[in-house]
């Protein structure tokens, strides 16, 4: 327990960037709106997590460059540049869900109302410049992120399993009903996005760098990778078997649209104190996704661009505030417009499955190079599940990108005439209006609410 204990280190950072607050607030969508369909696709997506981690982890390890620079001497650097911009482009998305997702978790705080728009954009901007302060003052920066992401992974943990706990030892107080609604697909692709990041896998090998880790720690490498993914895997289960137990086939159950919404799985455990508690949550877990995950971005761009990979150096500090402004322009512009937050979130979660086939392909090549030989040769358990990966993300890309037309390009607004009136055709209802004279105010109230 002692040497699993003390090899946990880079993976435990991955872990907790990936349990975020677009995590959390995902698979308790996917546990109210698919059930237990849900949960096999968890344990298929943290197994592909874990060959891919510590696919990564070894690289780092026995490979004496960082992995753009490898790419760069063997494919040569546009190749690199493409790497590094895809990951960036991933991250700054991802970025802008945390931004969502901190709003998400303080305006419940304040009663039932949103804020407005203005104290949105000001509250925005003091914690992205809170982060970026702390990006360039604090010292020692992976001890310091390493020792707070296993105080936070630890705390969510014991904090979920225990309402789980509670939940099922609770009997249920509703006849459960199995929904009529079509399933939401798009969540489950957003949480698989949220669970199998290889986004985050990748930067893995730069983490192992920054540890210190060589070729004797390889093995150390694959305890830490699965014992972290399990660990994320497992909480990601409890999250969504809570959600199932309480929403699922609850007639009801309300409309998970808001943070306060999803909170109520929490009042088993903590009564009418559950949507704080949930929303002090929220708030942690996007606190802590918030530098690592612009670090990804930064650090990753940086090696690219053959401006250097370590933490102590200026340019990854310097397009990880890039990162983060960028995230934040993205999340002010979303949150502009009217309409649910988690909703939001779960379309910026899926969104990032687009960049994954270029990330995984990079990561197998490097693995399957002839001069690693001997103990420095990838185990072929890891290659075949990491190219599974690889697959599984091209699978996922092109569905995701279909959903993301649906949901970006909805079919416009029909109108068809006939005798004596024409027809609004909007969503499932249709409103029936006289064309002889002007609609008087009764029938534009009707059209509103429809």
């Amino acid at each position: 327990m002692k040497r699993i204990l003390n090899a946990i280190g880079p993976a435990i950072i991955v872990a907790a960037v990936v349990l975020g607050p677009g995590s959390i607030l995902t698979s308790s969508k996917v546990g109210a709106s698919l059930g237990l369909l849900g949960l096999p696709v968890v344990a298929v997506a943290s197994v592909l997590m874990i060959a891919m981690v510590a696919l990564s982890a070894r690289l780092g390890a026995v490979y004496e460059n960082s992995p753009c620079d490898e790419l760069a001497s063997r494919l040569g650097r546009p190749v690199a540049v493409a790497i590094g911009l895809t990951l960036f482009t991933i991250v700054a998305f991802f970025q802008s869900s945390n931004n969502i997702a901190l709003l998400g978790g303080i305006e419940p705080l304040f009663g039932d109302q949103p804020l407005s728009f203005p104290l949105r954009t000001v509250f925005l901007l003091v914690v992205n410049g809170l982060v970026i302060a702390s990006l360039y003052l604090l010292k020692n920066l992976y001890g310091s992120v390493e020792s707070l992401m296993k105080l936070l992974i630890g705390m969510m943990t014991l904090a979920f399993l225990f309402n789980f706990v509670v939940i099922f030892s609770s009997p249920t107080d509703f006849q459960r009903v199995v929904p009529d609604t079509p399933p939401d697909w798009f969540a489950l692709l957003g949480m698989i996005g949220t669970t199998f990041s290889v986004g985050g896998a990748f930067y893995q090998a730069y983490l192992v760098k920054e540890k210190g880790w060589g070729l004797g720690q390889v093995r150390q490498g694959v305890i830490d990778s699965v014992v972290s993914i399990s660990m994320l895997g497992m909480v990601t289960a409890m999250i969504l078997l809570t959600s199932w137990r309480v929403f699922y086939g609850n007639p009801d159950a309300v409309a998970l649209l808001s943070v306060g919404d999803v909170a109520r799985q929490l009042e088993p455990l903590f009564g009418s104190s559950a949507k704080a508690i949930f929303c002090i949550g929220i708030l942690a877990g996007g606190l802590s996704s918030f530098l690592v995950n612009a670090l990804i971005g930064g650090t990753v761009m940086s090696d690219s661009l053959g401006k250097g990979s370590k933490l102590d150096d200026k340019w990854p500090l310097h397009l990880t505030t890039a990162a983060l402004l960028v995230g934040m322009g993205v999340a002010i512009a979303s949150v502009a417009q009217e309409g649910s937050t988690v909703h939001l979130i779960t379309i910026a979660q899926a969104c990032t499955v687009l960049g994954i086939p270029a990330l995984a392909a990079a990561l197998i090549y490097l693995g399957t190079r002839k001069e690693l030989t001997g103990a420095r040769k990838v185990p072929r358990w890891i290659l075949v599940l990491a190219m599974v990966g690889f697959l599984v993300s091209c699978l996922l890309a092109g569905l995701t990108a279909d959903k993301v037309y649906q949901k970006l390009s909805p079919p416009p607004t029909a109108a068809k005439k006939g005798k004596g009136v024409f027809s609004v055709v909007a969503g499932p209802a249709t409103v029936q209006i006289p064309h002889s004279h002007k609609p008087t105010e009764p029938w534009r109230d009707q059209l509103r609410a429809t």
